[in-house]
């Protein structure tokens, strides 16, 4: 990796991943550099989708984008970067190239139908990073991947119900349209504080949970972790987790503005001496929040 890729993609993780750049400060260097690299390579896909002038421009980088993923295109050095690390880490392009499939599906007005659909759109977006980030951490057992899928899923759900409003107005319903229905009347889109809180919360029983818990299911996963990498997603985690026990206190409120958690709040779930058994066996469990 060129010098100048790496600092690119450690500006990138600090300016536009709070969370997990709090958490990169307990990876070793050298996974910090390829954690910030996977990350900055992620951001590339999503801001090919988004930064777009129109859908048909970002069908097209997206395509070029994952030619050059793929091998088959000139990279440029952030693409070239990435694949030489892939490569070293043995981490797979098929998790790289599902992540496209999944920004692709936003270029068009988004409407989730089912659950179903929604847990393979979180998938592609984000469990897809999790199994990429196995590879950088150094988790080599099989059985351990289900667990990263596990987070990735809970952390984007987290994403959908923190920015139900925002998503709205960018034409991207991600609350399952099932779900809309059976929580108020209309069409499906999220336009009343009611019927946004009853799907994407838990008033009146209605949750947009899974039936399995994911989040404890995730930290069942944390012992594949080499330790001292298990406490930067740890940390990543509970930020998360954090996320959305606010969302619950404040109702669900989706038009309440976006939830963030304080840069102390976030400083408390850094692991210090004497919590290291603890933070991974947390009786604390919270479901997925969402």
């Amino acid at each position: 990796m060129s010098e100048s890729v790496r600092a690119a993609s450690r500006a990138t993780l600090a300016g536009k991943a709070r969370s997990f750049y709090w958490a990169s400060h307990l990876l070793p260097p050298a996974t910090r550099d390829d954690a910030a690299l996977v990350y900055a390579f992620c951001r590339l896909v999503d801001d090919t989708a988004d930064e777009a002038l129109d859908p048909l421009l970002a069908a097209s980088a997206l395509a070029q984008l994952e030619a050059e993923t793929l091998g088959v295109a000139q990279a440029r050095p952030l693409v070239a970067a990435f694949r030489q690390t892939a490569a070293r880490l043995e981490l797979p392009l098929a998790s790289a190239t599902e992540l496209i499939a999944g920004v692709r599906s936003d270029l068009d007005p988004v409407r989730i139908p089912d659950d179903p659909a929604l847990l393979l759109y979180c998938y592609r977006v984000a469990s897809t990073v999790g199994l990429m980030m196995c590879a950088v951490l150094g988790v080599r057992r099989r059985e351990a991947l289900p667990h990263a899928v596990d987070l990735g899923i809970a952390m984007q759900l987290t994403n959908i119900a923190r920015d139900v409003a925002e998503d709205a107005c960018r034409g991207r319903v991600y609350l399952p349209h099932e779900r809309l229905e059976r929580g108020g009347r209309g069409s499906g889109h999220p336009d009343s504080r009611e019927r946004g809180s009853t799907c994407s919360g838990s008033r009146g029983g209605r949750s947009a949970r899974p039936r399995r818990p994911l989040l404890p299911g995730a930290d069942d996963g944390m012992r594949y972790i080499p330790w001292r990498a298990r406490q930067a997603i740890l940390v990543a985690s509970r930020v998360y987790r954090a996320i959305g026990v606010r969302l619950r206190r404040n109702g669900c409120d989706v038009f309440a503005g976006r939830t963030v958690v304080p840069a102390q709040e976030a400083a408390v779930e850094l692991p210090g001496p004497g919590r290291r058994r603890s933070a991974a066996h947390d009786g604390d469990r919270c479901p997925a929040p969402t």
